[in-house]
């Protein structure tokens, strides 16, 4: 069951060692960036060539929060070489992109991981943006020394959905043990990722790309309307 505010008499972050978070959509804003560098990649290598604009679109929200080059590998109908070009070509429009506007945190998202490293709970960052994008956001956001661990998929193996997200975190991290680690994302692939990594609590935001329904069918353990809400949760 999803719920804003799960009923109980303890807080939600009791025991947790880690918090993992997402980062495009979940604490930096997004505001269409992502689909504006997906359409410059698109209109400067052609690889969506096959596909309307639209049905393009679609693809790209569907699957946020996975590693790019899984996306473009996909939209290239498996071609590696055109989906490497694609997926440079991405990165490089983020990168212009954020360079143009600046990069944005959600909303009381530098304050909320301050006060959980205030509190000894470590903090990481994880995307599927290549590091120099990612690295690129967190400059823009004076973010390079806020939390213990940021990590691409190049970091952990696969990108999302896969678990290695998570459980590279975890493992830099020191945990206990993955009932100690909380997982946050706007995505379906953000709580997939979280569960199959066995996390403790695996919590989805609407401040990001997917809506409520797609949050709880992919089995969040709680949905919020933005990670500020984070420490009022309780179970």
């Amino acid at each position: 069951m999803t719920h804003s505010t799960p009923t109980g008499s303890r807080s939600a972050l009791d025991g947790i060692e880690l918090v993992v978070f997402d980062m495009a959509g979940t604490t930096v804003s997004d505001d269409g960036v992502v689909e504006a560098a997906f359409q410059r990649a698109a209109e400067r290598t052609g690889v969506v060539a096959t596909l309307t604009p639209d049905e393009a679109l679609a693809y790209v929200r569907t699957t946020m929060g996975m590693s790019k080059i899984d996306v473009f590998t996909r939209l290239a109908d498996g071609d590696v070489e055109a989906a490497t070009r694609a997926t440079a070509a991405f990165e490089t429009a983020y990168a212009e992109l954020i360079e143009e506007t600046g990069a944005a945190e959600i909303p009381g998202a530098e304050a909320l991981i301050r006060s959980l490293l205030d509190g000894g709970v470590k903090v990481a960052l994880t995307t599927g943006f290549a590091p120099v994008t990612r690295d690129a956001i967190l400059r823009s956001l004076g973010w390079l020394d806020l939390v213990d661990v940021a990590l691409s998929p190049v970091d952990a193996g696969r990108g999302r959905p896969a678990p290695d997200l998570v459980l590279a975190a975890a493992l830099r991290s020191g945990v206990s043990a993955m009932s100690a680690v909380a997982v946050v994302g706007d995505t379906a692939s953000d709580i997939r990722s979280g569960l199959s990594a066995a996390a403790g609590l695996v919590v989805g935001v609407l401040s990001g790309s997917h809506d409520e329904a797609t949050l709880d069918e992919a089995g969040a353990h709680a949905v919020i309307r933005d990670v500020t809400l984070l420490p009022s949760l309780t179970r």
